[in-house]
């Protein structure tokens, strides 16, 4: 089937439309639903510590020394409801690899449904909103299957173009996770609030709408897919993985950019960047798994993070398959408006004094 000659960015992109309405109604949801439902929960909790006796006792939080009211560890799990769990599931999991940022919408519904709003929590918070991946780390792995059994067979030394692949993916992987474990704690102090937030999504969007007009659909046709990628373009990809640390840039946005302005078809930058996700959201799942897992179960059980978890996976499988269908008659503009749109919907926000 021949392709249509004419700009995305001259026609109408009813499909585009249909994702910016689709996201408006999620954050919809978290407003008008979710809003009440956390305040309802907060004066719980209050009602609940104001008649619980003043003792306190000293928690064993990772990484932090505080003291914190039993009555309030007990209060914990009002914080986290399942309507909350699957709101926040479907927003990871449909944001993760669309280049609008997951973090970015996370930090903010958080900050909206009252979720991790107490020292007792607020561990508990984090580690959630990065075990949830797992989901979006599934749907990767049941997509795209063969790619990674490809891989896999490279490991073992069956695969020439496996080895090549999987070589590329951690050369790739190997700076932000260097990044990350060094600055871990100067990022969350600096980085982890609203304006910054709202400042990676302006920029983005521009940076989107800008490549959006270099072609890349002509330039698909003659540019090498992903069996063709070298070291050095991996290494180059992975650099720009770093600046998806600071919250609002999106992983997904960098990777593709970068894998583009490096030679790649859009089709090979989208799926590199799908593959690349699969071992950085692996490894940083497995990792706070091991230092706040325990954490998490004593916070939230273990029921709300398993629904969670399958609330992403299968908002991250559609999200996957709309992408890869919509980049094949699409450029990427339609994301660059959405971020502008949900940056102006956080500002209002921010004047209203509810975020």
């Amino acid at each position: 089937m021949s392709r249509p000659t004419t700009s995305p960015l001259r026609r109408p992109v009813a499909l585009g439309g249909i994702v910016v309405a689709t996201l408006a109604l999620v954050v919809a949801v978290v407003l008008l639903v979710g809003r009440p439902v956390a305040e309802a929960a907060t004066r719980d909790a209050g009602i609940r510590l104001s008649a619980a006796a003043p003792a306190s006792s000293a928690s064993a939080v990772t990484g932090r020394s505080t003291t914190i009211d039993p009555a309030e560890q007990a209060a914990a799990r009002n914080e986290l409801n399942p309507v909350k769990v699957v709101v926040l599931g479907v927003i990871e999991g449909f944001t993760e690899f669309l280049p609008i940022s997951s973090t970015g919408h996370l930090l903010v519904a958080e900050r909206l449904l009252g979720v991790g709003a107490t020292d007792a929590t607020k561990e508990a918070a984090d580690t959630y909103a990065i075990v949830i991946q797992g989901g979006a780390i599934l749907a990767v792995l049941v997509l795209y299957w063969r790619r990674v059994l490809e891989v896999l067979q490279g490991l073992v030394g069956r695969s020439d173009e496996g080895r090549r692949l999987l070589f590329a993916l951690v050369v790739a992987f190997l700076p932000a996770a260097v990044v990350g474990l060094l600055l871990e704690k100067k990022i969350k102090d600096v980085l982890f609030g609203p304006w910054p937030i709202i400042a990676a999504w302006v920029v983005g969007g521009a940076v989107i709408l800008w490549v959006s007009t270099k072609g890349w659909e002509r330039k698909e046709r003659v540019a090498p897919g992903l069996e063709s990628i070298t070291l050095p373009q991996a290494l180059i990809i992975g650099l720009a993985q770093v600046l998806a640390l600071w919250p609002g840039t999106s992983r997904s946005l960098v990777t593709i950019v970068a894998a583009v302005l490096v030679g790649l078809s859009l089709a090979a930058a989208v799926e590199f960047s799908f593959l690349l996700g699969l071992v950085t959201l692996g490894a940083a799942t497995a990792l706070d798994m091991v230092k706040s897992g325990g954490t998490l179960f004593d916070t939230y059980g273990v029921a709300n993070p398993v629904l969670g978890f399958l609330a992403a996976f299968v908002a991250a499988v559609v999200a996957v398959k709309f992408l890869v269908a919509y980049l094949q008659r699409h450029s990427l503009a339609v994301f660059g408006w959405y971020r502008f749109a949900v940056a102006a919907v956080a500002i209002g926000l921010i004047a209203a004094g509810k975020l």
